[in-house]
């Protein structure tokens, strides 16, 4: 009895130490999200502020309210950003997961002359820093009348995301047994058909999580977008934080405003999506 009592005491304070070493590290993580969205509320004075304050003395909803109040006054066109941001955003991720299933279902399912060799190099792609393609970029784009367009940008996310949702959505299609899609032809269905109705719920997974990769990638880069763009009709939200600054001063805490508007559309397609990716794992399971 006494063993049993000092072992459920190990386990316990071994639980314990797992849930507090779980929360530092998750504060550690989250502290730089948690700085900005005080910092939008907390005057330039604290921001600034040597040492660092840390608990905010003087709260205020200032910077959204000028953010907001100068739309169609001369003040940052954040709607426009926004627009231009999820237009570029939505777009790409979508051709980027068509593409991104059509090459990761030939991948997995077929064989063909240079399988391996093409997906080598594709996969190798993503090994070029976006900026080392800024300047090339510039020169393509100016030769070809696109620059400052959502065409060119929507154009140069497709080419970044396409590689990687090719290989996480060719590794869920190779999980996905073949079996399944044949019996569904033997019972009837075309191969499309058992492709939509099988293969594709099991896959699920991989596709919702390609598509949120797609997305904050698009939703995110700043290195390419502020060289692509130059006005208010083509100018994402990333890009728009230099609005906040001059040549003298910046405007911490409108930044740091500006960036809690990002995060917010994010974190709510991470929490929708979440949700699908889990119920995908539960209900595509499948049974003997």
């Amino acid at each position: 009895m006494n063993e049993n009592a000092q072992h459920r005491l190990k386990r316990n304070a071994l639980a314990v130490a797992h849930a507090i070493g779980l929360f530092l590290a998750m504060l550690i993580i989250c502290m730089p999200g948690i700085w900005i969205v005080l910092s939008s509320f907390r005057p330039t004075v604290e921001i600034m502020a040597k040492p660092p304050v840390w608990i905010p003395q003087d709260l205020s909803l200032d910077a959204y309210t000028a953010m907001f109040s100068g739309i169609g006054q001369g003040g940052i066109p954040i709607v426009s950003y926004f627009r231009n941001s999820l237009i570029i955003s939505v777009t790409s991720t979508v051709i980027s997961i068509a593409i991104g299933m059509a090459g990761g279902y030939a991948f997995a399912r077929y064989r063909f002359k240079a399988k391996s060799a093409i997906f080598l190099g594709l996969m190798l792609t993503r090994t070029v820093p976006g900026i080392a393609l800024s300047l090339p970029l510039f020169f393509v784009y100016a030769r070809l009348g696109i620059i400052d367009t959502h065409f060119g940008l929507i154009l140069v996310y497709v080419a970044l995301n396409v590689p990687f949702t090719i290989w996480l959505i060719d590794g869920f299609f190779r999980q996905v047994p073949k079996d399944l899609a044949e019996a569904a032809q033997i019972d009837g269905c075309t191969r499309w058909q058992a492709f939509w109705q099988v293969e594709f719920p099991l896959a699920g997974p991989g596709i919702a999580s390609a598509g949120i990769f797609a997305f904050l990638t698009s939703w995110n880069e700043f290195a390419l977008a502020s060289q692509l763009t130059r006005s208010v009709t083509s100018k994402t939200l990333p890009v728009g934080l230099l609005d906040y600054t001059s040549e003298f001063t910046i405007d911490w805490r409108g930044m740091c405003a500006l960036a809690v508007v990002m995060i917010v559309p994010a974190l709510a397609l991470t929490f929708v999506v979440q949700k699908h990716l889990v119920s995908g794992l539960t209900s595509g399971a499948v049974k003997g």
